[in-house]
């Protein structure tokens, strides 16, 4: 493995395609990849499509996948992704990928995956029990690896609830490199700076936004469709009349204007205020709407998304073009991933025909004994 003072810095992230992008996915890395893609601070970005972990919990149904595929790529590059920048490739189409999981496999126990929090965690989500839960989702940790090693990435922008994740692919990094020699690169992880950035509540107040919940609200939503969302969320439960008092902590509305409001929006918009805390401390009083609020919360978010749905459109009328990007993309990264297989197996010494060296060392033993 090269040094690390000349190693290369390089990005892997991605996203499962069971469906469109939401705020949560922005916020918690989509708009850290475009500023990382932009920073000139990383020699490669990778972008994985991650249909083969998708197909775990899906497997019944790979239409799904199939059908979102276009969808996670238009979003991709509605926010800003450049595909002269950031390579955005197709998981099922990597075998290299394949391969690595099933090695893997061996460096990790099933006692230590069952302890992972965010396999429990997306365990208790879709309703599986320990007998019904398919073996792939089980060792979906280990797929995260081999994602991660195979394109020798040094770090991994994602959310916190994902850190587990990565602290068990640091592991099963130490234990090959303990076993085989030093081959594989440990990544880091790149959390948004933001803390509330790094878990966005859906609209209900749940604890995250997610796509299996319907609480989101998707970067390809039109307006009517933003506002009808904005206007349905959680807020505090105690706050009946606009004189009550009310709380801001665990009010979604304030937790969203946390994650994107910025001071000039409160010139633009909503001038009787100077920032976000003289807002929060009126509520906490009393004498604030819940109505007045959403409807702030509205026009920020209308700022940000219009761009980005505008960006989709233009994508959307070039759909072969999407195809293109994602062709070309997937070949760049067979060719990255098969380097890191044979890397592997050269460590593993199972790569038997490479060079014939396995003939010479069958006659060196047999002369030795002779």
């Amino acid at each position: 493995m090269e040094d690390k003072k000349n190693q290369k810095q390089i990005i892997l992230t991605g996203d499962r395609p069971t469906g469109k992008l939401h705020l949560g996915h922005y916020v918690g890395s989509l708009q850290r990849r475009v500023e990382l893609q932009n920073s000139g601070k990383f020699d490669e970005i990778n972008i994985l499509v991650a249909d083969d972990q998708a197909l775990t919990d899906n497997y019944d149904n790979p239409q799904k996948i199939r059908d979102n595929i276009i969808e996670v790529a238009l979003d991709y590059l509605s926010v800003g992704i450049d595909p002269d920048k950031s390579n955005i490739c197709i998981q099922s189409a990597l075998p290299a990928l394949h391969a690595l999981t099933f090695y893997y496999m061996n460096l990790v126990t099933t006692a230590r995956l069952s302890r992972n929090p965010t396999v429990k965690a997306e365990m208790q989500q879709k309703g599986f029990d320990s007998e019904g839960l398919p073996a792939g989702f089980f060792t979906y940790p280990v797929s995260q690896t081999a994602d991660i090693t195979a394109f020798n990435a040094t770090c991994v922008p994602t959310g916190e609830d994902q850190e587990p994740m990565l602290e068990q692919a640091r592991e099963i990094v130490r234990r090959f490199n303990s076993i085989y020699g030093d081959t594989l690169t440990e990544p880091s992880i790149l959390l948004p700076d933001n803390s509330v950035q790094r878990r966005l509540p859906g609209i209900d107040g749940k604890a995250k936004m997610s796509k299996s919940l319907g609480n989101g609200i998707y970067l390809s939503d039109d307006s009517k469709t933003l506002k009808t969302k904005v206007m349905s969320m959680y807020t505090d439960p105690e706050h009946l009349a606009v004189s009550d008092p009310g709380h801001v902590e665990g009010n979604a509305v304030f937790t969203y204007l946390d994650a994107f409001c910025k001071p000039e929006h409160f010139a633009e918009y909503l001038p009787e205020y100077q920032n976000l805390d003289e807002m929060k401390e009126h509520y906490r009083r009393g004498g604030l709407g819940d109505v007045k609020c959403k409807k702030f919360l509205l026009k920020v978010l209308e700022e940000m998304l219009s761009p980005i749905r505008a960006e989709r459109a233009r994508w959307e009328q070039n759909i072969g073009d999407v195809y293109d990007i994602l062709k070309q993309g997937t070949e760049h990264a067979r060719q990255e991933t098969d380097e890191t297989l044979a890397k592997v197996r050269k460590a593993m010494k199972i790569d038997y025909f490479d060079d014939g060296s396995i003939v010479t060392e069958w006659d060196q033993w047999i002369n030795g004994k002779h």
